[in-house]
């Protein structure tokens, strides 16, 4: 056991196991559990653990925990951004949002992207490496310390695809939903694709009762596949056909994302092909004005363009909302501080 080992990516059995291999009882395996989803940034803090054991796991283990390199407070609405470092220097961003039902964490599963999306500023510099289970748990801790708010609902679409990273982001939800730990519903949480189909098809077979929203973004292979390099592998008509197989199997509706792009689009002619395509499917439609992104040349549609575009959707019998904007004055958007820090 030369290497240390990460005690926060480690379930309940795997925390026993472990402890038993150090020669400890594994019925420490449920207190120590519970100390690290308090957020204890050390084993001096695990009080009803003895001196000799806690000297055993310092030797052996680490407790993972994120720096707050940048910290933003919108005056506007509230939101609070982060920009928090990685044990090894990386840097993710994580958003607190504030709405009627509660407190929402919006959190990172990569250290970049390397979807190549061509309106979205996480993807810029490309995939530096993927989050472990711990160090997307530490981004919510660490929120939760800072503000003493409580976390009602966790989304992941910051930094990263979470399907790009699937088995660690399967344990971390996992381990977000142990009731040992934050024990947090998985109903209250949001998971965010670009539409890695093979990933979806996984996910499927979890039967997680999750909130699936997928990025969308465009109604066809023409515009899809200009604006987002994933198209090119697997088709719209691909996508959607994961999509009602995975409603199918879960019985949980989608969120499909669209981000509306100034004269890409915001068309009406785009906004009834949309609506051919979604007809009939268990889905909710939320319009996003696009932000601006120095680096692209994508602008987002005026506000005119999204409203005529959401009553056309609506006319066809779809479900349809426009995201309210949150932290518009703190740069709140995926990827834009991370990539003012490098």
């Amino acid at each position: 056991m030369d290497e240390k080992r990460d005690l926060k990516s480690m379930d309940i059995e795997e925390l026993g196991a472990f402890f038993r291999a150090l020669g400890a009882p594994a019925y420490k395996a449920k207190q120590v559990f519970a100390w690290l989803h308090r957020g204890v940034g050390s084993f001096d803090e695990m009080t009803d653990q003895s001196k000799a054991f806690r000297a055993v796991l310092e030797e052996h283990a680490l407790i993972t925990r994120v720096q707050t390199v940048r910290r933003l407070e919108s005056v506007l609405d509230g939101t609070v951004k982060y920009l928090f470092a990685l044990s090894d220097g990386e840097c993710v961003e994580t958003v607190m949002m504030r709405y009627s039902y509660g407190d929402s964490v919006c959190i990172s599963t990569q250290a970049g992207c390397r979807m190549g999306c061509g309106f979205c500023a996480s993807t810029l510099g490309g995939l530096h490496r993927s989050l472990a289970p711990s160090e997307m748990l530490d981004q919510i801790l660490a929120v939760t310390k800072d503000t003493g708010r409580k976390v009602s609902h966790v989304v992941l679409m910051g930094i990263g695809e979470p399907l790009d990273n699937y088995e660690n982001v399967v344990k971390f939800l996992h381990l977000l939903s142990c009731k040992g730990g934050l024990n947090m519903s998985l109903r209250h949480v949001s998971l965010s694709t670009c539409g890695l189909v093979d990933g979806i098809r996984r996910l499927m077979e979890e039967k997680l009762q999750l909130t699936l929203s997928v990025s969308l973004h465009a109604p066809n292979d023409a515009i899809r596949s200009s604006i987002m390099p994933v198209n090119r592998k697997w088709g719209v008509n691909t996508l959607l056909a994961a999509c009602r197989d995975y409603i199918e199997a879960t019985g949980r509706r989608i969120s499909f994302e669209y981000a509306m792009i100034d004269g890409v689009n915001d068309t009406p002619a785009c906004a009834k092909e949309l609506a051919a395509r979604l007809r009939g499917m268990l889905c909710h439609v939320n319009l996003i004005p696009a932000n601006p992104v120095k680096e692209r040349s994508y602008q987002k549609s005026p506000a005119e363009k999204v409203e005529r575009f959401r009553r056309l959707l609506a006319g066809f019998g779809l479900t349809v909302t426009v995201r309210r904007t949150l932290g518009a004055d703190i740069q709140a958007s995926c990827g834009q501080l991370r990539q003012a820090a490098r």
